[in-house]
Protein backbone atom coordinates (compact mmCIF):
# COMPACT_ATOMS: atom_id res chain seq x y z
CA UNK A 1 0.00 0.00 0.00
CA UNK A 2 1.48 3.43 -0.96
CA UNK A 3 1.39 6.33 0.96
CA UNK A 4 -0.92 9.36 -0.20
CA UNK A 5 0.76 12.24 -1.73
CA UNK A 6 1.55 15.35 0.21
CA UNK A 7 -1.11 18.20 -0.14
CA UNK A 8 1.27 20.30 -1.85
CA UNK A 9 1.71 17.89 -4.58
CA UNK A 10 -1.67 17.82 -5.35
CA UNK A 11 -2.28 21.10 -5.74
CA UNK A 12 -3.06 22.73 -8.94
CA UNK A 13 -2.70 26.39 -9.57
CA UNK A 14 -5.36 28.09 -11.36
CA UNK A 15 -4.38 29.77 -14.66
CA UNK A 16 -3.54 33.00 -14.34
CA UNK A 17 -5.86 35.46 -15.69
CA UNK A 18 -4.99 38.40 -16.52
CA UNK A 19 -6.47 41.97 -16.76
CA UNK A 20 -6.62 44.29 -19.85
CA UNK A 21 -5.80 47.16 -17.00
CA UNK A 22 -2.51 45.24 -16.32
CA UNK A 23 -1.25 45.32 -20.16
CA UNK A 24 -2.18 49.04 -19.97
CA UNK A 25 0.17 49.23 -17.21
CA UNK A 26 2.77 47.91 -18.78
CA UNK A 27 2.73 49.33 -22.23
CA UNK A 28 2.41 52.71 -20.09
CA UNK A 29 5.59 51.80 -17.85
CA UNK A 30 7.63 51.32 -21.24
CA UNK A 31 6.47 53.34 -23.52
CA UNK A 32 5.53 57.17 -23.70
CA UNK A 33 1.56 57.13 -24.49
CA UNK A 34 -1.00 59.85 -25.09
CA UNK A 35 -3.62 57.48 -25.47
CA UNK A 36 -4.19 54.07 -24.80
CA UNK A 37 -6.72 51.40 -24.34
CA UNK A 38 -6.92 47.90 -24.19
CA UNK A 39 -9.53 45.27 -23.83
CA UNK A 40 -9.78 41.57 -23.78
CA UNK A 41 -11.00 38.27 -22.28
CA UNK A 42 -7.86 37.25 -20.26
CA UNK A 43 -6.64 35.31 -23.12
CA UNK A 44 -6.97 38.12 -26.21
CA UNK A 45 -7.05 41.58 -25.96
CA UNK A 46 -7.27 44.58 -28.42
CA UNK A 47 -5.52 47.72 -28.06
CA UNK A 48 -5.35 51.04 -29.48
CA UNK A 49 -1.92 52.83 -28.63
CA UNK A 50 -0.96 56.38 -29.73
CA UNK A 51 2.79 57.50 -29.34
CA UNK A 52 5.20 60.09 -30.22
CA UNK A 53 7.29 57.08 -30.56
CA UNK A 54 5.55 55.74 -33.41
CA UNK A 55 5.97 58.83 -35.33
CA UNK A 56 7.45 58.12 -39.18
CA UNK A 57 7.92 54.07 -38.27
CA UNK A 58 6.48 51.33 -40.21
CA UNK A 59 3.76 49.56 -38.43
CA UNK A 60 5.97 46.49 -37.18
CA UNK A 61 8.50 48.37 -36.07
CA UNK A 62 5.48 50.28 -33.91
CA UNK A 63 4.45 46.91 -32.84
CA UNK A 64 7.84 45.73 -31.94
CA UNK A 65 8.15 48.76 -29.45
CA UNK A 66 4.83 47.57 -28.11
CA UNK A 67 6.28 44.07 -27.73
CA UNK A 68 9.19 45.22 -26.05
CA UNK A 69 7.37 47.02 -23.62
CA UNK A 70 5.56 44.17 -22.95
CA UNK A 71 8.49 41.99 -22.63
CA UNK A 72 7.93 38.65 -21.51
CA UNK A 73 4.28 39.38 -20.50
CA UNK A 74 3.91 38.22 -24.23
CA UNK A 75 5.78 34.80 -24.20
CA UNK A 76 4.33 33.64 -20.40
CA UNK A 77 0.73 35.42 -20.14
CA UNK A 78 -0.61 36.98 -23.27
CA UNK A 79 -1.77 34.37 -25.89
CA UNK A 80 -3.24 37.10 -28.32
CA UNK A 81 -2.39 40.94 -28.44
CA UNK A 82 -4.28 42.72 -31.68
CA UNK A 83 -2.98 46.49 -31.49
CA UNK A 84 -3.36 49.52 -33.71
CA UNK A 85 -1.12 51.95 -33.84
CA UNK A 86 -0.82 55.87 -34.43
CA UNK A 87 1.04 58.58 -34.23
CA UNK A 88 -0.70 61.38 -32.76
CA UNK A 89 -0.70 63.08 -35.84
CA UNK A 90 -2.18 59.83 -37.83
CA UNK A 91 -4.72 59.65 -34.28
CA UNK A 92 -5.83 63.33 -34.97
CA UNK A 93 -6.62 62.98 -38.24
CA UNK A 94 -8.43 59.86 -38.35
Amino acid sequence: MGHPEPAAQRVQTAPLIVEPASIEQSIRAGLDCTHLEVSGDGAHFEAVIVSPAFAGLPRVRQHQLVYAALGERMREEIHALSMKTYSPEEWAAR
